[in-house]
């Protein structure tokens, strides 16, 4: 199995496309496994959407060293190559001093030749100067190559490849032109999601675009020349040991609700549980054991999750009755009484004002002050994921105003959450937060909600 990671200089780069692109092409007659570094759900879906197979999340603050490795090992079952993309600058993470949360941090811990990717708009020798310095900032990284992005013209390529090379030691494996293609389409949390089954006509048609640019300037037999070549790894945690399935829990997936890290499912399976899709927008709850309802967008289908009264309804019921239910962000939104929405936002059509589950007493505005980041907290014992200490990431755009006597589960060291700190609103044996958790970090407290889905 060859393997690699790209990593960017910076955010803005052009990593996510190139690496889309690498991935896409390397598919045609390889088995592809893809990761991405970080707490992120819109690139995985397209880097999924392009390869076939599940993308995975690594991530060095959420997940220990021993968890990085086994989600690895997993993913790459049956591959032949793994490609991995990085998240923002190769160095950045969550502090200044060490490497902790970075791209850096996931290319040294799996041993993992790194290909840098460089915004060269308006640089050429100083490309090299960047290059050098992020070869000597941290020796244990082993760059071995870089994709020049960015680049106008043959004076241009020319001055920056023969200075990265003469000054640095390494090969420019590709020059990428600047032109729009190579932009792909934003919504106010990024990416737009890509989902298997859906109408994704401009977005193949781009890819397609892309994936031809990066074909005629990408020498792909150079790139993985580059590659680490050896056995897959073995797999050495008990993790993903499925076992039988004695409970159903159904888990909230269309347009709305599709945040969801490809571990979960497995996590799922290894802890006795089957998975029931189903969907708030187009279904009838389906009859389960407990229910998971994951973040989205759920502020862009107001009118179509208002319609499905049966859904928001069965929802109150199981809720009422002590049926578990966990909701993260869109999933926590949609269980508040209503959502209202400032006028010209995303979503906001004819109306501004929509009525949702009304599980927890009080509503959902947006926009609101933007949160991004990791979280750090406790969940407190008796709540339908148990007591336990975790690491999580939270990104919205929204505020939920609960009532005033609503229970807290979770108190945060780090991060904002719903209000002062406190998130995970409990009420009965249901749960709802801000905080996006990842499944094998946190498998403990969802190993917790499938054990109180049986009784």
């Amino acid at each position: 199995m060859k393997s690699f990671l790209v990593a960017g200089d910076r955010s803005g780069s052009g990593k996510t496309s190139i690496t889309l692109a690498l991935s896409a092409l390397l598919s045609a007659d390889r088995a592809v496994q893809t990761f991405k570094v970080g707490m992120d759900y819109i690139d995985p879906s397209y880097l999924a959407g392009v390869t076939g197979r599940p993308c995975r999340n690594l991530d060095g603050y959420v997940m220990s060293p021993d968890e990085v490795r086994a989600v690895f090992a997993h993913g790459c079952r049956g591959a032949d190559v793994a490609v991995v993309e990085g998240v923002r600058g190769l160095f950045e993470g969550a502090e200044a001093l060490t490497d902790l949360g970075s791209t850096a941090a996931i290319a040294k811990q799996l041993d993992l030749p790194v290909i840098l990717v460089v915004n060269a708009r308006s640089i050429t020798r100083s490309a090299a100067a960047i290059v050098k310095g992020f070869l000597a900032f941290d020796p244990d990284v082993d760059i071995r190559g870089v994709i020049l992005n960015n680049v106008t013209g043959t004076r241009h390529r020319e001055k920056a490849v023969r200075a990265i090379e003469h000054y640095c030691g390494i090969p420019v494996v590709g020059v990428i032109p600047r032109t729009a293609e190579m932009e792909l389409g934003m919504r106010h949390l990024g990416l737009v999601p890509y989902r298997e089954g859906q109408e994704h006509g401009e977005f193949l048609a781009r890819i397609e675009t892309v994936k031809q640019m990066i074909a005629d300037h990408i020498d792909l037999d150079a790139l993985l020349s580059l590659a680490r070549e050896s056995e897959p790894p073995a797999e050495e945690s008990s993790v993903y040991e499925a076992a039988e399935p004695d409970v159903r829990i159904g888990v909230a997936h269309d347009e709305a609700f599709n945040f969801y890290y490809a571990d979960l499912f497995d996590v799922l399976s290894s802890c006795g549980a089957e998975a029931i899709p189903f969907s708030p927008i187009h279904d009838r709850l389906p009859e389960a054991d407990g229910y998971v309802l994951g973040g989205g967008y759920p502020e862009l289908f107001g009118a179509e999750l208002e319609a499905n009264t049966a859904m928001r309804e069965g929802l109150r019921e199981v809720s009422r009755n002590g049926t578990p239910i966990y909701a993260e962000c869109g999933g926590l939104i949609y269980l508040t009484d209503r959502m209202v929405l400032a006028p010209g936002f995303a979503g906001s059509g004819e109306k501004e004002t929509y009525e949702l589950a009304g599980v927890f007493k009080g509503a959902t505005r947006m926009p609101a002050r933007r949160m991004l980041g990791y979280v750090v907290g406790t969940s407190a014992a008796g709540s339908p994921v148990g007591e336990a200490a975790f690491r999580g990431h939270e990104f919205h755009y929204s505020s939920v105003d609960l009532a005033p006597e609503t229970r807290f589960a979770y108190r945060l060291s780090r991060g904002s959450g719903i209000q002062d700190g406190f998130d995970g609103a409990v009420r009965d044996r249901t749960i709802g937060s801000y905080i996006h958790l990842h499944p094998v970090a946190s498998r403990g407290m969802l190993a917790h909600f499938v054990d109180c889905c049986r009784g």
